[in-house]
């Protein structure tokens, strides 16, 4: 293993001199992974260098970034629509032109009607499509999953889309720090939430854990406090601790893409 962690820090010391990249700061091995994890702080240029899981490569990290994506309110066209309001707000930023209400009626819908039979509640599966009613409150509905907007996004920029679900906190700010924003599905208080919050739905693919603070929003930066969000309920930009933004993420089963921009 000590033989592997050698190599592994030649390889980053010869990425990093070919980016003209000094490297000052200690060699961490995360979740005891040495070939795919091995960070190096480079305190002298404000980045961090990784060996990223999805790329396959290595990539930098600026300590801070903070990149101009104009906002989008939901409201009042769309109650329940955060989801494809916050895609809409990402493929405009990355130059394709759509609007939310042309999302809204292109995303995918599972037609799954709401039910309450002997103390259980029947509806859809937010991972097919979108649940209930998108533009009516006063209607049963919840809203929509990373797979359907994958799909979506799919329309607009094709492989420019890049699922980074189930990823590391670390893709994000690899993502921002080369200039693409990043959806995401999180909920309205941006911190982890109780269990009380959550309830559990029958739907045609089997039981799932649904909460109605469920939401949706673009990441546009961080620095080292502070993670900075475009936020459709309001439309405007917003700004959450660190920590507690990407647990509320990863309690959400860190859902999120990010595209490139049109003719990259």
């Amino acid at each position: 293993e000590q033989s592997m962690k050698k190599l592994l820090l030649k390889a980053i010391i010869l990425s990093a001199v070919t980016s003209s990249v000094v490297l000052t700061g200690i060699y961490t091995v995360i979740d005891k992974s040495p070939i795919l994890h091995i960070l190096a702080d480079t305190t002298n240029t404000g980045e961090q260098v990784a060996f990223s899981d999805l790329y396959h490569n290595f990539r930098k990290a600026k300590h801070t970034v903070q990149l101009d994506v104009p906002t989008i309110k939901q409201f009042p066209e769309l109650p329940r629509g955060c989801e494809v309001t916050a895609l809409a707000m990402l493929l405009n930023a990355q130059g394709y032109q759509t609007t939310k209400m042309e999302l809204a009626k292109k995303i995918r819908k599972d037609p799954t009607p709401y039910q309450e039979k002997n103390g259980s509640i029947y509806f859809g599966n937010p991972h097919n499509g979108f649940v209930g009613s998108i533009y009516n409150r006063s209607k049963p509905g919840l809203g929509v999953y990373v797979e359907p907007i994958i799909d979506l996004a799919y329309e607009y920029a094709g492989t420019n889309v890049i699922n980074l679900t189930k990823q590391k906190e670390l893709e994000l700010m690899f993502a921002l720090s080369e200039g693409t924003p990043v959806w995401i599905i999180t909920n309205t208080t941006y911190k982890k939430l109780p269990a009380s919050a959550f309830e559990t739905w029958e739907t045609p693919q089997g039981k799932i854990k649904i909460t109605y603070k469920e939401h949706s929003v673009v990441i546009t930066g961080y620095d080292n406090d502070y993670y900075y969000f475009n936020d459709p309920l309001d439309g405007k930009q917003k700004k959450a601790a660190k920590d507690s933004f990407i647990e509320a993420w990863e309690q959400m089963g860190a859902q999120a893409i990010t595209i490139l921009p049109k003719n990259s």
